[in-house]
């Protein structure tokens, strides 16, 4: 330990190629504040929370056709009133570091929720670009991006028709993912 203490490294010691131990745990640090984060987005969305929902957003955010968070959080407002109930639930999260203050995450979800008089199932993937800034991590950009969606009575043939889109009273659409594979039929 001595030895370590007069190199001038001053007890920050390079723990592989990812950097000092402090970096690391800060990084750890970092990665649960993003889970939260991204955990929060869900609920707010479940609980109709759009004041906490707008505090995750970053001044500049992108999401669903609205910038910034009071834009977003009424493009949320206005998709929601359409719906009754909703259970988002994520399933993965990979989550990747730019740098210091710059992240990405695929979270992969489903959701449940009522729309059109009945309850509706799907799984998404969700492609998020996040900051950090003076009050901790924010969402800068997200897409949704479906699997399938449709009413609970086609969940049996969702994933193997060519139109897994399949909103109430709205006809049919191609998925966006898997992309460049055809339906498993």
């Amino acid at each position: 330990m001595q030895g370590r203490a007069a190199s001038g490294r001053e007890g920050r010691r390079k723990v592989g190629k990812d950097g000092t131990i402090e970096e690391r745990l800060q990084r750890l640090e970092d990665r649960i504040e993003l889970q939260n984060l991204i955990i929060r987005y869900f609920i707010g969305c479940d609980d109709q929370d759009y004041e906490d929902l707008a505090r995750l957003f970053a001044d500049d955010a992108e999401y669903a056709g609205g910038t910034g968070p009071r834009e977003i959080t009424e493009v949320l407002r206005a998709s929601r009133s359409q719906m009754g109930p909703t259970i988002h639930t994520p399933d993965y999260m990979l989550i990747e570091f730019t740098d210091a203050d710059r992240a990405s995450a695929v979270i992969g979800a489903h959701c449940e929720l009522a729309r059109g008089g009945t309850t509706v199932f799907g799984a998404a993937r969700y492609i998020g670009q996040y900051v950090r800034g003076a009050d901790g991590w924010r969402i800068w950009r997200k897409e949704r991006l479906w699997f399938h969606v449709g009413p609970w009575d086609q969940v049996g043939t969702s994933l193997t028709a060519d139109l897994r889109v399949r909103w109430p009273d709205e006809p049919p659409e191609a998925a966006e993912l898997p992309r460049g594979l055809p339906a498993a039929g």
